[in-house]
């Protein structure tokens, strides 16, 4: 019988320990500031609509649908980029992914028409489409299953950073370049936001090695023991698949797509909106609003780090989703009734944020559980592209009920009942395979 990792003899496990924080050390950081570049060029266009919506002739409901566009272009290509990921490998692919996408980001600050501002969004989901997915595939080849969540915790953060940051930059920029050059504030958001994803697309053609045995910052002893630990933790799944067809017509990922698309639901209508929100509320300027913004996705990065820390030390997922779910559902719920007032949104979609934005990594370490090689990758970028249609609809759905309304309330209540709803496709999820 293979030895189980939590066997380890003390100085075996320290050995051990040592060799998984070098390597997080040398891909984590990287990977995390290429997250945040890419969510920060998906979700600008929340601030940018400060300005351009007027400019565009942009009402809330045709905003919203070009939002949303991104993520059709997002879905039809995430499962393809995925699986060319896996053929060309890691480091070309990813860096592929971020040079367009930053180009493409970048001249979103061209577009003079609805028309061409729906075009580049779609385009910029394609350019996109591939990156998460591919990502978490990646830390595969790294990390065995009892050491992912945290590592997939520590990448992610790049999410709610992407906010932290971008959003008082975003803020500034508005207010302070507008008019510079003769280019509009928004112009100059898409493009100074842009240059990072470029920049970082050519640095991972150095940064990122294929795998283990690519990398010469390991030697031989490391990369082997990498490779045992990887090759023992595969044995001992109680149910893998490799193949195609195995990551496609799998039942338990189209349940990880259900569940991932209630998360979604609500990280994009607080990741797209939270500056309408926040203006509603009261504050008319940019650069106030993009520093309130921060607060909540400040909240998401120590919900992210404690529970993806937590969910490994006592190896258990399940309930580490359903609880932030239920949390983050009431939070949501009762921010509808206090729309007038700044400290109660900000609050609550805090305490919103932290838990459902805190549940992502935490999520994202289930379907390496049961799938392994070519179904991985497909199974990732399956449960990531039926996710991403909330994408479309919460955006839409916001965006049809503020202009109708005034109010995004019927909205929200909508995205927290998807929540409690999530949680009970997490509850069918088999506990022996999950809680590893």
């Amino acid at each position: 019988m293979p030895q189980a990792p939590d066997a380890l003899t003390p100085s075996s496990e320290a050995d051990s320990q040592r060799l998984y924080r070098k390597i997080a050390w040398r891909l984590i950081p990287f990977l995390c500031f290429c997250y945040l570049a890419a969510y920060l060029d998906r979700i600008n266009v929340g601030f940018a609509k400060l300005q351009m919506a007027d400019q565009l002739a942009l009402g809330e409901a045709a905003f919203g649908l070009g939002a949303g566009l991104f993520f059709v272009g997002y879905i039809l290509f995430e499962v393809p980029s995925n699986l060319i990921l896996k053929r060309v490998g890691a480091r070309v692919w990813i860096a592929r992914i971020m040079i367009t996408w930053g180009v493409l980001s970048a001249c979103t600050m061209l577009v003079t028409t609805p028309g061409q501002f729906y075009l580049v969004r779609f385009l910029l989901g394609v350019a996109e489409a591939g990156f998460l997915p591919g990502v978490l595939y990646y830390l595969t080849l790294w990390f065995p299953t009892y050491r992912r969540g945290r590592m997939i915790a520590l990448f992610m953060i790049g999410l709610p950073l992407s906010s932290v940051v971008g959003a008082p930059l975003s803020g500034w920029i508005l207010d302070y370049f507008d008019q510079v050059q003769g280019l509009r504030g928004w112009q100059w958001l898409f493009l100074l936001e842009g240059i990072p994803s470029v920049l970082l697309g050519l640095l991972a053609l150095r940064m990122l090695p294929e795998g283990p045995k690519q990398a010469d910052w390991l030697d031989i002893t490391e990369q082997g023991q990498v490779l045992r630990d990887l090759t023992l933790d595969e044995a001992q799944s109680p149910a893998s698949g490799e193949s195609f067809r195995q990551g496609f017509f799998n039942l338990k990922v189209w349940m990880l797509g259900g569940i991932d698309f209630a998360i979604l639901l609500s990280a994009y209508a607080m990741g797209f909106w939270m500056p309408t929100f926040i203006r509603n509320a009261g504050v008319t300027d940019a650069s106030q609003i993009g520093l309130l913004t921060a607060l909540p996705s400040l909240a998401a990065v120590f919900g992210m780090l404690g529970l993806g820390a937590s969910s490994d030390r006592f190896r258990e997922r399940r309930w580490h989703i359903i609880l932030p779910f239920w949390i983050g559902a009431a939070a949501m719920a009762a921010s509808t009734g206090f729309t007038d007032n700044l400290i109660a949104t900000v609050l609550l979609f805090s305490i919103a944020q932290a838990a459902i934005i805190g549940a992502v990594p935490v999520f994202f370490s289930l379907p390496a559980t049961f799938l392994t090689g070519t179904a991985a990758a497909t199974g990732f970028a399956l449960a990531c592209s039926l996710a991403n249609i909330a994408g479309l609809v919460s955006n839409t759905l916001i965006g049809v009920t503020l202009q109708l309304t005034g109010k995004s309330g019927g909205a929200l209540w909508f995205f927290a009942a998807c929540l409690v709803l999530g949680s009970l496709l997490v509850i069918a999820l088999p506990a022996r395979v999950v809680n590893r």
